[in-house]
């Protein structure tokens, strides 16, 4: 029980402190708005962030949460290929309408000179855990080939995703992310359908 409360807490700051960036950036959100957006206190959020810097690694934490949510949508398809298309059109669905860009870039920034955390590389996220799934099941029901591992498409998958994101960052945001992969993403991912 505990554990799922401080899920929560953390998943509210999260939240709250992405909400208010979109809103009205980063350098105008502060740790009060975040706290009190959250409905949550000082002790709870310095618990959980050393300060407003540390969030901006969470953003892969808001994803997770995006992709728990979208796995009990009844619009997700049986079939394991469309259901991987459906989870990525809805996330960039997502990174479009909620989160700035300038951080998303800021993001990645991190995460290429890092020495600490990849957070976005950390394949114990719900975000690998969720893929493996999908993927080790439509590999059993021949969905999806076997001439690859599961481990192998998931990281396929996750490279197609990263890169897409990346190069929307790049070009500062003047195409649309879901269109664009809505577009490419079943390209790239051709070779993982099952020919069977």
């Amino acid at each position: 029980m505990k554990k799922n409360t401080s899920k929560n807490t953390k998943g509210k700051i999260v939240s709250a402190a992405w909400k208010l960036f979109y809103e009205q950036g980063y350098d105008d959100t502060t740790v009060e708005e975040i706290i009190d957006e959250s409905k949550t206190s000082k002790g709870s959020f310095y618990h959980y962030f050393e300060g407003k810097d540390a969030l901006l690694s969470s953003l892969s934490y808001l994803f997770d949460e995006k992709y728990e949510e979208l796995m009990q949508s009844e619009k997700l398809p049986e079939n394991s290929f469309e259901k991987l298309l459906y989870l990525n059109n809805e996330m960039f669905d997502m990174i479009e309408n909620r989160v700035d860009i300038d951080l998303l870039t800021r993001l990645f920034s991190t995460q290429l000179v890092t020495k600490g955390e990849r957070h976005l590389l950390d394949h114990g996220r719900v975000y690998y855990k969720l893929l493996r799934k999908i993927v080790v099941t439509g590999q059993e029901k021949g969905e999806l080939t076997d001439e690859m591992s599961a481990n192998e498409i998931v990281k396929l998958y996750a490279l197609c995703e990263h890169g897409l994101m990346y190069d929307w960052c790049l070009a500062k945001g003047e195409y649309s992310l879901k269109s664009y992969a809505k577009k490419v993403m079943p390209v790239f991912l051709s070779g993982i359908k099952s020919l069977k």
